[in-house]
């Protein structure tokens, strides 16, 4: 590796510690380009895999509580895998992307939250759950909440009595 390798691996954001690294195990810039390729197809290749097992999921559940976890759980780590391999790849060919941060990040928050909202909502339109559902924390938590509303208006209602 000669000083024009060095300068290169600066250029490329690898700094002069990399740099020197490089030299101490005698690894070339190309090689190191090429593993970081290889990881970044690799991110990509899991991602795509992760999309076709949440396809299966969202076609093989039963309600639609099950299907959305499967939409949003794994599609979002599938996306999300995938985005990471497209970004290490442009990386390395020296053309970093604040868009394809951006989308990472605006997947990450709001596909979850979507998910979640959605499920709620389809809760709330009282959508039968499947013959396989066990136990439902939901009905509980809401039982309870509605409850305490209840007892407050009382309260509020007799306290409107006793200042007449």
């Amino acid at each position: 590796m000669n000083v024009s390798a060095i300068v290169d691996a600066g250029s490329m954001g690898m700094g002069t510690m990399g740099a020197i690294l490089l030299l101490l195990i005698n690894v070339s810039l190309n090689d190191v380009i090429a593993i970081i390729e290889f990881i970044g197809v690799l991110l990509i290749l899991i991602g795509s895999i992760m999309a076709v097992i949440s396809a299966i999921g969202i076609i093989r559940f039963p309600d639609v509580y099950t299907r959305s976890h499967a939409a949003t759980k794994s599609s979002t780590l599938a996306v999300l895998l995938t985005l990471l391999g497209v970004f290490i790849f442009f990386w390395v060919h020296d053309s970093f992307s604040v868009r394809l941060l951006l989308g990472i990040v605006f997947v990450f928050l709001t596909a979850p939250v979507s998910g979640h909202l959605i499920s709620r909502a389809a809760y709330r339109a009282r959508v039968k759950t499947s013959d396989l559902t066990v136990e439902d924390e939901l009905a509980d938590a809401i039982q309870a909440h509605e409850e305490r509303e209840e007892d407050d208006e009382d309260e509020h209602e007799h306290d409107g009595d006793k200042g007449e």
